[in-house]
Parts: C-alpha cells; structure tokens; sequence
C-alpha cells in the first residue's frame, strides 16, 4: 500500500516537501523525528502516517497504520488522495507521475 511518485531526483522531491512545510506552504502535512507524514487536521491527525523511501527515479510512500485506530478505506483514500493532491498543487515541477496502489507492494514493510 503506497504512493509511487516518478522523479529525476527523489532526495530533492522529499526536500522540497519537507520545506514546503517547514515554511507553512503546506499547512495541512507534518512530519516527525522519523520523517513520516501525518494528514495534520483534526479529523485525520495521526490516524496514519506516510513513510517516504528515496529510491532512483521515484519516491515510494508506504502508509503506516496507527495501532490504536483501525486502517479503514476512507483512511487509506484521504491520506494517499490528499497527499497525492498536495503533490500536484505544490510539485509539478519535481514529479511526472504519481500512482497509488490498491493491497500491499511486494518488498516494503509497510502496513
């Protein structure tokens, strides 16, 4: 379960997303110690959370589960949907594609 975004250079899209936030570009994605997402409103806060793995040529963000809420479909869809928007609205310049995929993607631990 992921976010594959296509890119020339996955350390300078992760970069640029982390500044997009830092500088308050992005007011509705977090991060924390570890470098994972969270969907930073008070609906979803914490509910999950996005692993990004820099890979050549693509950015892959596994979703990580919080133990205490169960991962439904709705929680799946707004944190890879919005995400993915958030990408599109701020990054253009920095990815061609992103894709999400529907079950578990052979070779991440994620989940």
């Amino acid at each position: 379960m992921a976010i594959l975004v296509a890119t020339r250079n996955s350390r300078a899209l992760l970069a640029a997303i982390r500044k997009s936030i830092d500088e308050k570009h992005v007011a509705t994605w977090s991060y924390d110690q570890s470098g994972d997402f969270t969907h930073d409103v008070d609906q979803w806060r914490y509910h999950a959370w996005l692993r990004p793995t820099a890979e050549m040529n693509r950015l892959v963000l596994g979703i990580i589960k919080n133990t205490k809420i169960n991962l439904t479909d709705t929680i799946y869809g707004v944190y890879h949907g919005r995400f993915t928007e958030m990408l599109l609205a701020h990054h253009t310049a920095l990815f061609s594609t992103a894709t999400c995929t529907a079950g578990f993607l052979d070779g991440y631990d994620f989940y």
